[in-house]
């Protein structure tokens, strides 16, 4: 047993390892000794709250630039934001971000060998409202190669941060899309201990806001604590 183990929080076997052999990265960034708790600071617990004002009309709709339509399957994402007794956690700030359809993002450091799209920028934003509720337009992202090892490629998934008073209380996790082959090979996903906090990481088909002939909806509801915590990075 890893010398950490005395030291996680509850219900650790619901959030990623510090340490997974086959997530190349984790070999140089997880901890060698015990973690420090830092306790909040006034500025922290009572400084200006995110909220509507870092969200402009249109946030939230990853479809489109302008007047130009990005390319690729449009999907809906919806869901919850929870505490650990089921309570709805309103006001708090999302933030996505992912590859477009071909599997490449915006970014210099992409040197994918796959096309850009001018009309996709990749990130959104929005804010929960009073029942926790949440919900982004964008395209379903593709597929990518990564240098974690030979012939390696994460499966499509879209990068969640969520944002309490402060940036200190920031959280990260991703979603991933139902019968997505490349999950089982895939150590950001399997770094989770626990099989079942696992398929927490997996969106569901939701029919309920599903448009017909224009967009597929998906649902991923986010719990922040608890043994039924959402993994988060």
């Amino acid at each position: 047993m890893s010398k950490l183990a005395q030291y996680r929080r509850p219900f650790w076997d619901t959030q990623p390892a510090y340490r997974f052999d086959a997530y190349g990265s984790t070999l140089l960034r997880s901890p060698n000794e015990p973690l420090i708790a830092l306790p909040q600071t006034l500025s922290e617990i009572t400084g200006p709250a995110f909220g509507a004002a870092f969200v402009k009309q249109g946030d939230n709709d990853l479809t489109r630039i302008a007047s130009a339509e990005a390319i690729g399957e449009r999907i809906i994402v919806s869901g919850r934001v929870l505490d650990e007794n089921g309570r709805p956690v309103p006001d708090a700030l999302i933030e996505i971000w992912q590859a477009n359809a071909a599997g490449r993002y915006l970014h210099k450091r992409d040197q994918h060998d796959a096309p850009l799209d001018p009309n996709f920028s990749g990130e959104g934003r929005t804010v929960t409202d009073a029942h926790g509720r949440y919900q982004f337009k964008t395209i379903k992202p593709g597929a990518y190669p990564w240098g974690n090892h030979y012939n390696g490629w994460r499966p499509q998934h879209i990068h969640f941060s969520l944002f309490g008073r402060a940036y200190a209380t920031r959280l990260v996790t991703q979603m991933y899309f139902p019968g997505d082959p490349l999950l089982e090979f895939d150590p950001i996903f399997q770094c989770v201990p626990d099989a079942k906090a696992r398929a927490r990481l997996v969106a569901t088909l939701d029919w309920e806001t599903t448009v017909p002939e224009y967009a597929l909806g998906y649902r991923f509801d986010i719990v922040l604590r608890g043994r039924n915590a959402t993994p988060m990075e």
